[in-house]
């Protein structure tokens, strides 16, 4: 028995092809382009459309829907993942639950009927558990794998939507995960309708994470030209520099060369000398040392014609080296 597409008809309408850009027709389950000197067809996976262009991503339409192919969490043995459950984490996001209110309403100030897509979507975010349950938001949820809340398999370097498609986007710690950071922002740039919101965060000090797919990082201001193309809302540190401190000393001990199963036992006593340093963010987080030294910046503006220079950019610093 064929299951529906998770998306909306009113969606799916939407989707283009990522090769050519031209339309798609459903036939099945699969999904053919339009266009006749393209005619790519793409699979749909138990509801999920997977339109990855396999010429141009670093991913195939194969590693994709193969469970755990591109997700490093689902290859942790049991005992890690039981270990994990019982140590507290060294993270705390403190900023987002309070930027996702933020940017719910702006969505309901944009349309009473909002459509946001989420870029990296494949499990919920941090803090979006309220914004998520908003009756009045469609959010689109994608990933580059399938996820508990994939709704479409898709590369954020082409995002198979035709142009200003969405009132919203987000990407929430995804950024530092593609090859492409700058052409990524200008796909977001380009489905948003015009004067939709971006609500991005992205990793500053933080070690690699995802192993071979981890990229990038940027400063507050880095990340602040990464969307030069948006007029800002508002932007800070999402994740400060006791958090940063608490991954650093992690890290340091998980780096020494140790046999296997010693490694989880490190890891454990890591976690548990180190959490607490993270409650230190509540005091730092919006100093101008503690964005100079945080975990994780975060941007949130809407989209603009007009492009931020980089001698405007230099004047926006807001650190403690002014």
């Amino acid at each position: 028995m064929q299951r529906p597409i998770r998306i909306s008809t009113a969606t799916q309408e939407l989707l283009r092809c990522p090769v050519c850009k031209s339309g798609l027709n459903l036939d099945g389950q699969h999904l053919t382009c339009v266009n006749g000197r393209c005619r790519t067809v793409f699979p749909v996976v138990d509801g999920v459309p997977v339109l990855i262009n396999e010429e141009s991503s670093v991913f195939s339409i194969a590693d994709s829907t193969s469970p755990g192919s591109a997700t490093f969490d689902s290859r942790r043995s049991r005992l890690v993942q039981g270990l994990i459950a019982l140590v507290p984490s060294v993270s705390m996001n403190i900023s987002a639950r309070r930027n996702y209110k933020t940017f719910g309403d702006l969505m309901l100030r944009q349309s009473p009927t909002a459509r946001v897509l989420v870029v990296g979507g494949g499990i919920l975010g941090q803090g979006m558990d309220s914004l998520v349950l908003h009756g009045s938001l469609e959010f689109v949820e994608t990933d580059v794998v399938t996820g508990p809340r994939t709704m479409l398999v898709c590369d954020a370097h082409e995002i198979p939507f035709q142009d200003e498609s969405f009132d919203g986007v987000i990407a929430q710690a995804v950024l530092e995960h593609v090859v492409d950071p700058y052409r990524c922002v200008e796909e977001i740039h380009r489905v948003l309708k015009k004067d939709g919101v971006v609500y991005a965060e992205t990793p500053f000090m933080q070690q690699v994470h995802e192993g071979a797919y981890d990229f990038t990082r940027f400063t507050l201001l880095g990340h602040r030209r990464l969307f030069r193309r948006f007029c800002e809302i508002d932007s800070g540190a999402a994740c400060g520099p006791g958090m940063a401190l608490a991954w650093s000393y992690q890290y340091f001990l998980m780096s020494f060369p140790l046999w296997r199963p010693l490694k989880v036992l490190v890891y454990a006593f890591a976690t548990m000398t180190s959490f607490f340093l993270k409650y230190f963010d509540y005091l730092l987080i919006d100093t101008p040392g503690g964005l100079d030294a945080a975990s994780g910046c975060y941007f949130m503006g809407r989209k603009s014609d007009r492009t931020v220079s980089d001698k405007e950019l230099i004047a926006l610093y807001k650190g403690a080296m002014r």
